[in-house]
């Protein structure tokens, strides 16, 4: 196993027992040897390899990002099913101006809107470093901005760059 890799081997055999749903000694054994197996068989395929600055960041970034998933679920359910009162929804496009930089990070950002109901990455302009979100409920654009700043960029630059 590549020495950089030791996280994706270790996420790849705890995936390999969830699937199996056991911890057996021998399928513990197993999923390591696909995990390394996988790994090296791919490393080609990666050439630029992730840097984690601060590691431990991502475990509150991930709770983070889980609490905001369950309240988009409610609010896009609510907006679906009509109980949002005689509010009207405007839903509309955002162009939010990026810090991030590292390619790892932006593809955790687009990964964190693509999972999160009600937000949709439509484009990165990376010359002009700008996202373009569009977002179902989009009520008030400067509260969006610093919310998906403070709350998701600001934590993925201080886990990516140094």
């Amino acid at each position: 196993m590549k020495s950089r890799a030791p996280v994706l081997g270790v996420a790849l055999a705890a995936m390999w027992l969830v699937l199996n749903d056991t911890v057996a000694p021998g399928q513990a054994l197993l999923g390591a040897l696909i995990a390394t197996g996988l790994i090296l068989w791919t490393a080609k395929l990666r050439p630029l390899r992730p840097r984690l600055y601060r590691p431990w960041l991502a475990i509150s970034l991930l709770a983070i990002v889980f609490v905001d998933i369950v309240r988009s679920n409610i609010a896009v359910g609510r907006i679906i099913l009509g109980l949002v009162r005689d509010r009207t929804i405007r839903s509309g496009l955002l162009e939010i101006p990026l810090d991030l930089r590292d390619p790892h990070g932006l593809a955790v950002l687009a990964t964190i809107f693509t999972s999160t109901p009600g937000t949709v990455w439509v484009d990165h302009a990376a010359d002009r470093a700008m996202l373009t979100l569009h977002i179902l409920d989009l009520r008030d654009p400067q509260t969006w901005i610093r919310v998906i700043k403070d709350r998701y960029e600001r934590p993925l630059i201080r886990i990516f760059q140094p």
